[in-house]
């Protein structure tokens, strides 16, 4: 997988605000990956093997990273997809999107860095009374550090150093910096 993610150009070297805020010399663009059918269909294969037979109902990826490989591997799974998006800042379920209590839902994302998004959507299951099956991503840089659910799978689980703004070197070095998320980020 990190093959597919360099000959695609999808792993970028320099100096990135991620989405969790933090900042990294690493950055994974899922979108240049899964722009690509085959690979798309690859990767959201082993994600959907994965959870097949785990009684899936409905698939929730948090907006936007998660949509396209959410939305796939719902079609793999034969199930319902629905995404969750912020509004003013907070992780919510609109466009007419719901869980039903007991409804079996799996949260999927693109790269996972802290999980902050996905432990947003965790909550917005439990809010409703659905029960979470797990989560699976495409990429976890955290290399299984981040732990969101029992079933946690990832396609490319790997170490990627990150740093909070005050301890980031690249900073110290006025390194140029890129925030290629799909949060408004500030630079910082």
């Amino acid at each position: 997988m990190l093959d597919v993610f360099k000959a695609t150009g999808a792993l970028l070297d320099g100096h990135f605000k991620l989405t969790s805020g933090r900042h990294s010399n690493a950055y994974f663009q899922c979108a240049k990956v899964l722009q690509h059918p085959e690979h798309l269909t690859t990767v959201c294969k082993k994600i959907a093997g994965h959870f097949a037979g785990s009684g899936v109902e409905t698939v929730i990826s948090p907006a936007i990273g998660g949509i396209v490989v959410g939305t796939e591997v719902g079609r793999q799974l034969g199930v319902k997809t629905i995404f969750a998006e912020r509004k003013d800042g907070v992780m919510t379920i609109r466009r007419g999107f719901s869980l039903e209590p007991g409804e079996r839902v799996l949260v999927i994302e693109d790269v996972i860095t802290t999980g902050g998004s996905v432990a947003e959507v965790i909550a917005l299951i439990n809010a409703a009374g659905a029960s979470l099956v797990g989560v699976g991503s495409v990429v976890d840089r955290s290399n299984g550090v981040v732990k969101l659910a029992d079933d946690h799978f990832s396609v490319l689980s790997m170490e990627v150093i990150s740093y909070t703004p005050e301890e980031c070197p690249l900073c110290k070095e006025n390194v140029p910096i890129d925030a290629p998320g799909s949060r408004a980020n500030k630079q910082k």
